[in-house]
Parts: C-alpha cells; structure tokens; sequence
C-alpha cells in the first residue's frame, strides 16, 4: 500500500473561530495568543489583560465581528502559574451567528483586569461575581462590590486554596 495521508479537518466551530481569530490577530498582533483550536470551545487568550477593554469594544464593535451578546463570564484559579483569570463566551446575535470564548489571566495577588460592563451590560453581575469568588479585581467596573458573599466574608470561596471559616458572626460553616 502507498502513503495514506490521513487528513484532519476542523469542524465548523472551529474554522469560524478561527476566521474571528485572524480579525483581531491582525487588529491586536502583540496582545492576543494562538487560537486554540479545541473542538468544543476554540479560544484566544489576550495576553496584554490592559487591552482588553480596547479589544473588547473591538469584538462588539467591528462589522465582520458584532459580538453583541456575553453569554457568560467565569473566574478561573491558576494557582501553579500564580494567576486568576476569566473565560467569557461572546455570541454574534443575529445574521453573523457566530461564537468565541476568551480567556483574560491576571496576577493571583492584586490582579486586575479592566471591566467591560459598560461595553457588555451582562458583564456587570458576572464580573461582581468572578471578583467575589476569586478575588480579581475589575478597573472602571460601576458598582464593584460581593453579590454573592457578604461584605465582611473572609476570602475568596472559588480559590483552590480557600480554607472555609469555622464561623461566621457566632454561626457555624458547613464544609
């Protein structure tokens, strides 16, 4: 038997992604990764977290992009690389149809990521939400502040690290 080249073709979520991909590489060159070519959820990783509002209102704003809808924004912890971050899955809601996430990673300690909540209103509660559970902090986020935890709780549940508190004002905490 001769050579069986065996081919790997994309599948149409990937090659989209793909095609958004080259967009903003070409937009950002020196702040944006690789694609990630994984078949369930391709993504980018901005790798400059101080441009990301730019890059942000890029992703809404460009006609061949129109990501006018944040689906969802989730805190991640990375303590092996001493770094927290967030994954946000943008959908183009209309004719363009299309998908991306992106991943934005900040210091563990002191981290800060600019807010979009003025470019995305669903950002809002989700970034009060990643800040609250990992710690993060949002620069120019509105009302950054627990939605979740009360105020005076002691750190940050969602961290690998946590140690949950024996009590709390004299009640005691579940493990």
């Amino acid at each position: 038997m001769g050579d069986i080249q065996e081919s790997v073709s994309r599948s149409h979520e990937v090659e989209a992604a793909l095609a958004i991909w080259e967009i903003v590489q070409a937009a950002f060159p020196d702040a944006v990764s690789a694609l990630d070519e994984n078949p369930f959820m391709p993504f980018f990783e901005v790798q400059q977290p101080e441009r990301w509002r730019e890059i942000a209102l890029f992703l809404r704003d460009d006609p061949k992009l129109r990501f006018n809808y944040m689906a969802c924004l989730s805190g991640v912890d990375y303590p092996e690389e001493g770094k927290l971050g967030i994954v946000c899955n943008f959908e183009s809601v209309g004719p363009l149809a299309h998908k991306v996430a992106v991943k934005i990673k900040c210091d563990r300690d002191g981290g800060v990521i600019p807010s979009v909540a003025r470019v995305w209103k669903t950002a809002d509660w989700h970034e009060r939400e990643a800040f609250d559970m990992y710690g993060m902090t949002f620069s120019g986020h509105p009302d950054l502040r627990r939605i979740l935890c009360p105020e005076d709780w002691t750190g940050y549940p969602l961290r690998k690290d946590y140690e949950v508190q024996e009590t709390y004002h004299g009640i005691k905490v579940p493990n």
